[in-house]
């Protein structure tokens, strides 16, 4: 029997991809009429424009997997070696984030007193077993309260658009709680993870692996990864089917189906959930409320991408990768990526694109305003931030009401909550960037993790 995927995101699209690749049945459900959720590339007026996500960081085994067996391993296309610097927008102006220590310390980026308090992060010490910190308390133990209010809560907004001060630390940044459960501090950790690297390197000296580390996306943006899968899963992929309802039977699952009109009904041995958090708390909501209540618990934040394109000649190019902006520093603008500065190929010769995200945790109200009041927003504050003042060729709006999943104090309680609930009802998954890894390699990850495991609990198919 086969294997129902309720929802075409990227996680939904791996899940089924994997399976028929390996010789199981699998259909994927999208109610809308296009594939990729947030995902996704479009051609405007010379300009090659993201809808959501920009790109990944090439670090991920299982994304080079994914690529490799798509055919699509040689169109990954690293970051533009101009886009290294990265800025952050504090005490009036943007100043150049230090790419290493001794960089930091001759930096501006932070008062004087604030790197001696980072510095003095050697002497940090350990939380109590089983505490899950905010992200704010973490740092602000580690770091000092003016690093974290600058540049941990900028490096947060860059990913989540979240509140530093409910996120949790454990589920946003494991690595960090990691490093401090094993080291203490997190710079002895960091060094000695440089020192262990530098010792597992073969004679050569050179790193086994083909990750490269940068920051990438393919040739042709991101939607070339969402068309190749759509392309690969062929009549396997439903758009607009919605279903409307979930039943235990014998065997399986029943699901309820309206698409193009009709109504229908779809048996299936295992069901994977993998549409937004919202949308699975009301299928699973008859079945399980309880299940469902903490599925529904996660908050989303609302997110508008502005792109704002220059001709050529009408403003200069900006350097490096582009800038964040503190909630502390009360701008309206999370940050903007200088696309044509990472990606050149993503304009024609000469033009600039300016990403722009405006929003986030802190300010969904923005979120709700019209397109040409999100253009004049973003106009506004790119003139104050980074001086720039020409008059866009193009602008283009992408508005996500509840647009990246929040891992707030408690959520890997949550989830192991979520995960114990699962286990009364055999058959069924959940998939998809609301539960264990918000980035486009955790949804890679894992959504080939659940793959494999479906296809060694029923090997034969």
């Amino acid at each position: 029997m086969t294997v129902a995927v309720v929802g075409g995101g990227i996680s939904g699209l791996v899940v089924a991809w994997r399976l028929r690749s390996r010789g199981r049945a699998a259909v994927v459900l999208e109610t809308s009429t296009r594939l990729g959720g947030a995902v996704g590339t479009r051609q405007h007026q010379g300009f090659l424009l993201e809808t959501g996500p920009n790109s990944f960081l090439d670090r991920e085994p299982a994304t080079r997997e994914l690529a490799s067996a798509l055919k699509l391993e040689d169109r990954i296309r690293a970051a533009d070696p101009a886009a290294k610097r990265r800025y952050v927008y504090t005490r009036g102006r943007l100043r150049s984030v230090p790419a290493s220590p001794p960089a930091f310390l001759g930096s501006d980026i932070l008062p004087l007193g604030a790197k001696l308090r980072v510095m003095g992060e050697l002497f940090s010490g350990r939380v109590a077993a089983g505490v899950d910190e905010s992200l704010a308390d973490f740092g602000r133990r580690h770091l000092g309260r003016t690093a974290t209010r600058v540049l941990l809560d900028a490096v947060q907004t860059g990913i989540f658009a979240g509140d530093v001060e409910r996120l949790s630390v454990g589920a946003t940044f494991p690595q960090l709680v990691k490093l401090e459960r094993e080291h203490r501090s997190l710079i002895l950790g960091a060094i000695r993870a440089q020192r262990a690297q530098r010792k597992a390197l073969p004679a050569g000296g050179t790193p086994a692996p083909k990750l490269s580390g940068a920051l990438s996306t393919f040739e042709g943006g991101l939607g070339t990864l969402i068309d190749t899968l759509g392309t690969s899963l062929g009549d396997a992929v439903r758009v607009g089917a919605t279903v409307e309802g979930l039943t235990r039977v014998d065997g399986g699952w029943r699901l309820a189906v309206s698409e193009q009109g009709r109504r229908a009904e779809l048996d299936a041995s295992e069901v994977v959930l993998a549409a937004p958090a919202y949308v699975t708390q009301g299928l699973l909501h008859p079945l399980d409320a309880e299940l469902a209540a903490r599925v529904g618990g996660i908050e989303y934040a609302p997110i508008a991408v502005v792109h704002l394109g220059f001709d050529a000649g009408t403003t200069p190019a900006p350097d490096g990768f582009g800038f964040l902006v503190p909630p502390t520093e009360g701008r309206r603008l999370l940050g903007s990526i200088h696309a044509s500065t990472v990606f050149p190929f993503r304009v024609e010769a000469g033009r600039v694109l300016y990403t722009c995200m405006v929003g986030g945790a802190k300010r969904p109200d923005l979120v709700g305003l019209d397109e040409p009041a999100l253009v004049a927003l973003a106009r506004e504050e790119l003139k104050a931030l980074a001086g720039v003042t020409a008059t866009p060729s193009l602008t283009q709006v992408y508005r996500w009401p509840r647009g990246i999943p929040q891992y707030t104090v408690g959520h890997l309680e949550r989830m192991a909550a979520v995960d114990q609930g699962l286990g009364r009802w055999p058959g069924l998954h959940l998939a998809g960037n609301a539960y264990k890894g918000v980035g486009l390699n955790d949804c890679i990850r894992n959504g080939l993790q659940l793959a494999d495991a479906l296809l060694a609990a029923s090997p034969r198919g």
